[in-house]
């Protein structure tokens, strides 16, 4: 707040003014309240130049959301500058121009403002007098139906006339987004309620319309409340179906997201059983570790018994030795002694080397033996672990199975609850409909009745008024009559004192008296004449007030059938509206159940090749340990140290 200060008193210097001090002061007051959000400036007298600044300070991201400019005493220049400034301005919601007396001027800057500003939300200009001019208004009209974000409309005390009703009714055809509108205090008439009655057939966003102090019939403020209730079910019904679009896509989603959780189990599953084959392979590779390292011992053992055999023969041969030199001489003995030493030294030698092969054929024979017990162990945990990947495919079977279930009578649930909603729907929609009707027809009844008592009444009050002209008529012949009959009196007595005037001056000033007399008895009768005259129009204009009250009546209850039908028009195509969305729900739905029957045939069918190839991979199994355990059995049966650990 602090710098938008010093921006405004900057311009103000560039401009040439110095900046108001009630404004200065007002600023400093804003930026030292906790609240920054809003631009207060009520009730200040702002200058030309002081807009000016405002207006080329607003434009863009400005630090407020609420700009409130009420009873400021704007001039024309200046709400145009300010107006032009917040027409590129992008984070004000509220504009408060109430008490500012716009004219042509600032109502076509707000036509533009309304054009071109997509932020604003709520816009006040209550006490502004807009509708005396007609032209700006008009052009306020078509901003406000080329605008599509301003949801809230003050038009209160603004002079608005069924002309501007009109105008106003065309742009809420257009308008969109416009939530509520207030026109109370303005003098829109019957036919400014009916064109704004009219507008809302088309118009399905407005969900509140204030038209107190407007001198509009009762019955069109009920239809427009009528009107405005069928916007509010409308937009509750969307935003439930909406809503339930909304919880069917999650919960789709939840379930796609399930399918392949189980999938990647699945997947999980299959490749743990690839690495359990992966290790039978290895074992495989241990069994022929095994079959090298049996070689080997048998290696060892031919060995050992070439050993033997030539120990056998080197004792031999010496025992030979030792029978041809026992004929030789004595000489020879200690040779031979010598020869035997060393003999036996060989012989320990080879004895010790025999007890090392041992040694080494008890270690290879106890190898054998574990690698043997080794891959017994490995064969049933190999075994072990077939059962349990069997058992959870079983598992994952079922539980697939009863997901499958699940998801299905959760759909037919889900079917139910929409039919049954949309079936409880359409019987009240029936039942307001069969009222409507009942209320037409009452109305119609009502109607006719009305119109028949209004002729009576209108033949007897022609009969009443054909009874007052006669009787009036009769009266003036009777008064006529009477007065001639005194004038010819008078003028014969006026005679008579002409006659007698010569012969009797003492009674001149008698017939001058009775004749002033008669004279002012002559102008009152004209005033009673006068005044007969005066009644007579006044009862006239009673029968023609009577007779255009009852017309008035008349078009009222006229104005309220078709407002009637033009609800039940509406009701109607309500009605339409809801079937077509059932329509496209259940087709909607249906193409979700064909999607999910292929998906869950596509899963079915992938399975049952996972369980082809479980299956074929179990024979191969078993298979291969039979061969194995016939190849074990069929070598241990028969070994070489077998015999020869049985020959020792």
């Amino acid at each position: 707040m602090e710098e938008f200060r010093r921006a405004y008193a900057r311009l103000c210097a560039a401009g040439g003014a110095a900046p108001q001090e009630a404004v200065l002061r007002r600023l400093r007051e804003l930026g030292e309240a906790p609240g920054r959000g809003r631009l207060d400036l009520a009730a200040q007298s702002l200058s030309l130049e002081t807009c000016g600044a405002l207006g080329r300070l607003l434009p863009g991201a400005a630090p407020f959301a609420e700009v409130a400019l009420g009873d400021c005493g704007l001039s024309e220049e200046g709400v145009k500058l300010l107006l032009h400034g917040l027409c590129s301005n992008t984070t004000v919601k509220s504009l408060d121009l109430k008490g500012n007396n716009l004219r042509t001027m600032g109502a076509e800057a707000l036509g533009k403002l309304l054009r071109q500003n997509k932020s604003i939300r709520s816009l006040i200009l209550e006490w502004n007098s807009l509708g005396v001019w007609e032209e700006g208004f008009s052009f306020f009209c078509q901003g406000l139906g080329a605008n599509n974000s301003l949801q809230r409309l003050d038009l209160r005390n603004n002079q608005i006339n069924h002309h501007g009703a009109g105008e106003l009714a065309m742009a809420l055809k257009r308008n969109a987004s416009l939530q509520e509108l207030d026109l109370r205090w303005n003098n829109i008439g019957l036919l400014g309620g009916r064109a704004l009655l009219n507008c809302l057939h088309s118009n399905k966003a407005l969900k509140r319309l204030e038209l107190a102090g407007n001198n509009v019939p009762s019955d069109i403020l009920k239809a427009v409340e009528q009107a405005l209730d069928h916007n509010q079910d409308r937009q509750t019904i969307l935003s439930e179906t909406q809503n339930r679009a909304c919880m069917l896509s999650k919960e789709i989603l939840n379930l796609k997201d399930e399918k392949t959780k189980q999938f990647l189990d699945l997947m999980d599953t299959i490749d743990k059983q690839r690495e359990e084959i992966a290790r039978s392979g290895r074992l495989q590779m241990t069994e022929a570790a095994l079959a090298l390292s049996e070689q080997k011992v048998h290696n060892l053992g031919e060995l050992l018994s070439a050993m033997k055999q030539e120990q056998a023969n080197m004792v031999e041969r010496h025992f030979a030795e030792l029978q041809q030199q026992k004929q030789e001489g004595a000489d020879r003995e200690g040779k031979l002694f010598r020869d035997l030493s060393a003999c036996s030294e060989k012989n320990l030698l080879l004895r010790n080397q025999v007890d090392e092969l041992e040694k080494k054929c008890k270690v290879q024979q106890d190898q054998l033996f574990q690698l043997k017990q080794d891959l017994t162990n490995t064969t049933a945990e190999l075994k072990l672990r077939a059962v349990q990947a069997e058992e959870r495919l079983e598992m994952e079977k079922r539980r697939l199975k009863q997901s499958l279930e699940d998801m299905e009578s959760l759909r037919l649930k889900e079917v139910d609850h929409m039919t049954q909603h949309m079936e409880a729907s359409e019987r009240s929609l029936q039942d307001r409909v069969q009222r409507l009707e009942a209320i037409r027809i009452a109305l119609e009844e009502e109607l006719s009745q009305v119109k028949a008592a209004a002729l009576t009444e209108r033949g007897h009050a022609e009969e009443e008024l054909i009874k007052v002209r006669n009787q009036a008529r009769l009266d003036e012949q009777q008064r006529l009559e009477h007065l001639q009959e005194k004038l010819r009196l008078m003028t014969e007595s006026r005679d008579e004192a002409q006659n007698c005037c010569l012969k009797q001056k003492q009674m001149v000033s008698e017939a001058q008296a009775k004749a002033s007399q008669l004279s002012l008895h002559a102008d009152g009768l004209r005033r009673r004449i006068e005044e007969l005259q005066q009644d007579l129009n006044s009862k006239e204009q009673e029968k023609v007030t009577e007779v255009n009250k009852v017309k008035v009546e008349l078009q009222e209850q006229i104005g309220h059938l078709q407002a009637e039908r033009t609800a039940q028009e509406g009701l109607r195509e309500k009605i339409a509206a809801l079937e077509r969305q059932l329509k496209v729900l259940s087709s909607n739905h249906r193409e979700a159940l064909l999607d999910k029957e292929g998906e869950i045939s596509v899963l079915l069918e992938k399975l049952r090749m996972k369980e082809t190839d479980i299956s074929r991979m179990r024979e191969e199994e078993a298979q291969r340990a039979n061969l194995l355990q016939n190849a074990i059995m069929a070598y241990v049966q028969g070994s070489p140290l077998r015999t020869h650990s049985s020959r020792k």
